[in-house]
């Protein structure tokens, strides 16, 4: 599209530099074109994106859509001034509640608000974007970047998103065959993702000495608190369609803020409980140096954070094995960390 004649310098001089949009999207193209899949009808800078179903023999399919953001670790990614790998946990924290529906993303779009556009700068938020949706199969099919002088800080931006996906109706993992038995496996996540950094800011002081977070950190192997915290999100897609296809997966729950005691008994139905074994939590040592900094109570790290646990996936005791086979194949080093019991609290842990 050709943007020659289109300049205001009246929007500009009032804070809005419609050229820099221009640029910004002439940026991002190129990563834009590396999600492209069957799906995908148009180029990006139309007034909305289209996209053709692909239905597959699907008796019923139903489109299921999720939204997101990633909450104050945007705060994290200003500070340290960086901006590719933000994106990832935009796209992670949509597809990976999608998928726990059993639904194979099929595309996404993002928002970006931001105190002042700075081309280089949003072509780097959306290279993370197009990262995630790589991972995930979905195509970036359109999106916005807003400027919004006065409500913001120059410097200053947000994130969020919006992902589709698609399912077969009688494929939709509702939990309605859930049984007393049935095994409850984790699949680990990669650090803290884009829950609780409100409280991380706290108890790390963050906006008072963020020089603390540069130091080189024993707990954490040598990195840096920084780096640590802005590990991007894992996107579990790949993995759980691979395990759909040769597993009776019964239910499926993402590990997002308000941790194991939110988000487990989401998946659960009433009468029956995971019980689940902290002896057999994975706890990544970032959380071990946050309850002990911050003196943060267990209940209230296993009730705010992942704790290092990114999902959970509820599967009959006889596949179990087959279960952890498929997930180590497709790159995920899943392990047990509880059964499924009758008690009506829904989430036990023991």
């Amino acid at each position: 599209m050709d943007h020659k004649n289109s300049q205001s310098a009246s929007y500009a001089a009032a804070g809005v530099d419609i050229t820099a949009g221009y640029k910004a999207v002439e940026l991002m193209k190129k990563h834009v074109a590396r999600t492209r899949n069957e799906g995908c009808l148009d180029d990006v800078g139309g007034f909305g994106g289209c996209f053709g179903l692909p239905m597959g023999g699907m008796e019923e399919p139903v489109l299921v859509s999720g939204t997101d953001g990633c909450g104050t670790k945007v705060k994290l990614a200003i500070l340290m001034d960086k901006h590719d790998t933000i994106g990832i946990d935009c796209v992670a924290m949509c597809v990976n509640d999608i998928i726990c529906t059993g639904a194979k993303p099929l595309f996404f779009l993002d928002y970006i608000a931001c105190g002042k556009n700075v081309p280089e700068k949003i072509a780097e938020i959306v290279s993370g974007v197009a990262e995630g949706c790589v991972q995930s199969g979905a195509a970036l099919i359109g999106g916005e970047t807003a400027e919004h002088p006065g409500m913001m800080p120059v410097e200053d931006y947000d994130l969020a998103g919006f992902a589709v996906g698609i399912v077969d109706k009688k494929k939709i993992i509702d939990n309605t065959r859930m049984a007393p038995g049935d095994v409850v496996i984790a699949l680990p996540s990669s650090g803290i993702h884009s829950n609780g950094f409100s409280l991380i800011r706290k108890v790390f002081r963050i906006d008072e000495n963020p020089a603390e977070l540069y130091v080189p950190c024993e707990d954490l192997g040598g990195k840096t608190i920084a780096e640590t915290l802005l590990t991007p999100t894992k996107i579990y897609v790949k993995p759980v369609l691979a395990l759909l296809e040769q597993v009776d997966v019964k239910g499926i729950s993402h590990i997002t803020g308000g941790g194991f005691y939110e988000n487990i008994p989401r998946s659960i139905p009433d009468g029956l409980c995971a019980r689940i074994e902290k002896g057999a939590v994975k706890v990544l040592p970032i959380f071990d140096l946050i309850a002990r900094t911050g003196n943060i109570p267990e209940r209230d790290m296993y009730n705010t954070y992942n704790m290092g646990v990114g999902m959970s996936v509820v599967v009959p005791a006889a596949q179990k094995d087959t279960a952890l086979q498929i997930l180590k194949d497709n790159g995920v080093d899943a392990y047990v960390i509880g059964s499924i019991v009758e008690n009506e609290e829904k989430v036990i842990l023991a």
